[in-house]
């Protein structure tokens, strides 16, 4: 049996994703920026796609710019914000992505301050109202839900303190667009990411929102695409899977959160009863917390650095973090940057809307049958 539990790193392609491509595949084979009919035909899939999308977030169509994924679009937000608003300072955490970690760090033109986190990874926003006092033209850089630990963002609050010091605000929603109901106007972000794998759409493509009060410069050039914003012939098959992903994830959304969160809470009570001196990273309150992740914090055992490997062999895949850093051997910058203590094992599970409880309850089988046999180190 494998029981898929990694969709933080990406989801399987939803069914009528994989139609809907095909479709386009088959019949919009033409170049975008053609003239004849089969060029503007496939422009037609693009705007159509674009409008679908700019109405399902409440944005205007000509706000948005299709990039290859989630990476791009916050390199693209950090890049205009210095190059073209004249940014001279970044306010950010120190357990944010590395497509804004790796942007910000280093020697930069620009001023870095880190805001202060709770244990759970909670921004203190007494702590960013008093970085946000200092004079100087400001970005402020925070994800809306960690990719690892699941901490929501009060982005209410940290979009109103953006207004009240007249701060920039991107938020890198890689994790959370298509997971809920995002209205851009009540969000209150300058800029916002997107990526399709995320929520059942193909890999390879996503966004950049932009509000339309803003003035920027393409990051990529060479051609006229996007409006002059971005260069490169469009990925029209991507961009109409994208479309139809978020058009899926945002119906029945509500379901969909009952379904998931109902999953996490019980994954998460039934290792408190079965594994002694579990823990968790990150907040765990629903309101709290992202639905889709639960970072499980294990008791040591002697193999502890094996787990992974373990549960993979009894067909269940986790993983210890973000996908992206997979390859890395220094452990997690989040558990970090959360001083959480990392030489105890973890594992990050999560959830789609297609995951069952028969697959949670095989999970927790093979969690205790390997974290309890092992000795205690």
């Amino acid at each position: 049996m494998k029981i898929y539990l990694d969709n933080a790193a990406t989801t399987p392609m939803a069914p009528e994703v994989i139609e809907e491509m095909t479709k386009v595949m088959k019949n919009n084979f033409g170049n975008p920026s053609s003239t004849h009919a089969f060029g503007r035909e496939a422009k037609g899939v693009i705007e159509v796609a674009r409008r679908k999308i700019a109405k399902l977030i409440n944005a205007e169509p000509k706000e948005l710019i299709f990039t290859s994924g989630g990476t791009e679009a916050d390199n693209m937000a950090i890049s205009c914000a210095v190059n073209d608003l004249g940014v001279t300072r970044v306010i950010s955490s120190p357990i944010e992505h590395h497509a804004v970690g790796h942007c910000i760090e280093g020697d930069q033109p620009f001023e870095v301050d880190y805001v202060r986190l709770s244990d759970t990874g909670a921004v203190d926003l007494e702590h960013l109202e008093e970085l946000l006092k200092k004079d100087a033209k400001t970005l402020v850089s925070l994800m809306h839900a960690n990719n690892e630990i699941g901490t929501l963002l009060e982005v209410d609050k940290v979009s109103a303190l953006c207004k009240k010091y007249k701060a920039y605000f991107h938020s890198d929603t890689v994790q959370t667009m298509g997971h809920y109901k995002i209205d851009v106007q009540s969000f209150g972000a300058d800029f916002l990411t997107c990526s399709a794998h995320k929520f059942h759409g193909p890999k390879g493509i996503g966004f950049l929102y932009v509000s339309k009060e803003l003035k920027v410069s393409p990051m990529i050039q060479g051609g006229a695409q996007e409006r002059g914003m971005r260069g490169g012939t469009e990925n029209i098959t991507g961009i109409a899977g994208l479309a139809k992903a978020l058009e899926l994830a945002n119906h029945e959304v509500e379901e969909h959160i009952a379904h998931v969160q109902g999953l996490k809470s019980y994954m998460l009570d039934e290792l408190s009863k079965r594994i002694p001196e579990v823990q968790f990273h990150g907040e765990i309150e629903p309101s709290k917390s992202l639905y889709t992740v639960l970072n499980v914090c294990f008791p040591s055992f002697e193999n502890k650095s094996m787990l992974l490997f373990l549960l993979d062999l009894e067909g269940v895949a986790c993983s210890g973090g973000s996908a992206c850093t997979s390859g890395a051997s220094t452990g997690s910058h989040v558990l970090r940057g959360i001083n959480a203590d990392t030489n105890r094992p973890n594992a990050r599970f999560s959830f789609s809307r297609y995951t069952t409880k028969a697959e949670i309850d095989y999970v927790l089988e093979k969690v205790e049958k390997i974290v309890l046999a092992q000795p205690v180190s």
